[in-house]
Parts: C-alpha cells; sequence; structure tokens
C-alpha cells in the first residue's frame, strides 16, 4: 500500500499538526522549481507559496530548496521525500475522485483550452465539437495550436487543459489517454522499385532499398529539426537513410 511506504516522513511528527496543503506546495515547488510557477499551478499569490515554504522547512528541518540562478533546486533531503509524498497525494486524489463525477449538464460557462496538433485539428476536433453540442452546449471549448517545447508548462501553469498529439512524452505527474493507434506508410514509385528476388516479391520495398532512396522528411515540430521519428527508430538498429537536399 501506498500509506505504508508514506509513513517515515511523518515520524516523530504529530499527524493532527500535518497540513496536508504543505504537501500540495511540496509537490508544485518540487515539479516547477519555482515559487511564481508553483503559485499559479495551485491558483495562489507567491507570499502565499513562500509562507508554506517556510512551514515546510521548519516541519522537516531542512531548506528542502535552495535558490540558484536555475530556480529552486531540491535538496538530499526533499530528494528523499518527495516519492512518499507524491504517494500519499495520489492516494487522497484517487480517493477523492473516486466520488467526483464530471456532469456536462451543469458545466455552463465553463472554458476549457485544448492544445491540438494540425492533424489532431482536421481528424479529431470536428467530432470533439459535435459531441460538445449535443452533450455539453453550456461549454466554452477554445483551440490553440500545439506548442511542443512548451505544452507541459502549459499545462501546469492551467495555460492549457487537454493537449492532442502524437509522439508526446509528458511527465509522470500528468495523465495520458491513447485515443488510437496508427500505421506508417511509405509512398514509393513502384516502377522504380527492384524487380524482386527470392525474399521479396516484385515492387516490394525492402528495408535496405527504403534506406537507400532519397526521402522527403516530415518533422511534426517547429524547430528546425532535421531528423524525425523513423530516424530516431533507425537510429537505435544502427542505421540511417537518405535525404534530399531539400529535405
Amino acid at each position: 500500500m501506498k500509506w505504508i511506504n508514506a509513513i517515515p516522513i511523518i515520524d516523530a511528527m504529530n499527524l493532527a499538526s500535518v497540513d496536508l496543503n504543505l504537501l500540495v506546495v511540496f509537490e508544485a515547488l518540487y515539479e516547477t522549481g519555482n515559487v511564481t510557477l508553483a503559485g499559479k499551478r495551485l491558483n495562489r499569490a507567491q507570499p502565499s507559496v513562500s509562507n508554506a515554504l517556510g512551514r515546510l522547512r521548519l516541519m522537516f528541518q531542512d531548506e528542502l530548496f535552495v535558490r540558484t540562478a536555475g530556480g529552486m533546486v531540491p535538496t538530499e533531503k526533499a530528494r528523499t521525500l518527495i516519492p512518499a509524498i507524491v504517494a500519499i497525494l495520489d492516494q487522497v486524489r484517487e480517493t477523492l475522485d473516486r466520488d467526483s463525477v464530471f456532469d456536462p449538464d451543469r458545466a455552463q460557462g465553463r472554458r476549457f483550452t485544448l492544445a491540438a496538433s494540425d492533424y489532431a485539428d482536421i481528424v479529431l476536433v470536428p467530432h470533439i465539437v459535435r459531441h460538445l453540442r449535443r452533450l455539453a452546449p453550456g461549454i466554452d471549448l477554445r483551440l490553440c495550436s500545439l506548442d511542443r517545447e512548451r505544452i507541459y508548462a502549459q499545462l501546469d501553469n492551467a495555460q492549457v487543459d487537454i493537449a492532442i498529439g502524437g509522439h508526446l512524452t509528458p511527465p509522470k505527474r500528468m495523465r495520458v489517454v491513447p485515443l488510437y493507434s496508427e500505421d506508417f506508410v511509405c509512398i514509393a514509385d513502384r516502377a522504380t522499385l527492384p524487380a524482386g528476388s527470392r525474399d521479396a516479391p516484385p515492387g516490394t520495398l525492402t528495408l535496405q532499398t527504403y534506406l537507400q532512396r532519397p526521402h522527403a522528411l516530415f518533422v511534426p515540430s517547429n524547430d528546425g529539426s532535421r531528423r524525425g521519428v523513423i530516424d530516431q527508430k533507425l537510429a537505435a538498429m544502427g542505421l540511417s537513410r537518405q535525404r534530399s537536399p531539400t529535405s
């Protein structure tokens, strides 16, 4: 049980004197490394977070987070405490979520911000809007472009409520729900493919042929990268592909 693993953090403390909200602040500070960002995530003013940090330091008799040029860096004791604190908060959230059911009929006037890739805009968003009109007509849906470099900070800061996109690697604290899976398809001119062999029928695009041919590269990001998901998979196999000068 998660509660058993979490017991050491309150050893020698009076449980009745422990404010659970302090642990929420601890988690936010650990994950953001910034008092202001932690406050935004928790919808609390910066002085309130600073005050909570002071109480946490007194509670655990440790600095916990040290201010540096790169942000608030956790101490060794903070790193030791975080797994148990996360376990406690996850247990509480799971318990509360069991009895917390979202009722779209009562969500009048609420706005949700959805960040989606261009592909999701075309394939999924029309279906989402259609369902919302039928199930939750009082909800206001705001759409924005998925910024892969900033999306996790936007989710942390409540600038975005939900993100839809492929090839994302969100941190463990974020809930991920697979929507569907797809296969990659390679388009090639059959007339230019090898005549075939004993192991490959005529017109078959083998891995060796695929690697030797020039490629047009599509990268679903705006960082100027010349590598895509396929390149990452090939690199793991010790392989690389040809790319045309304009790719």
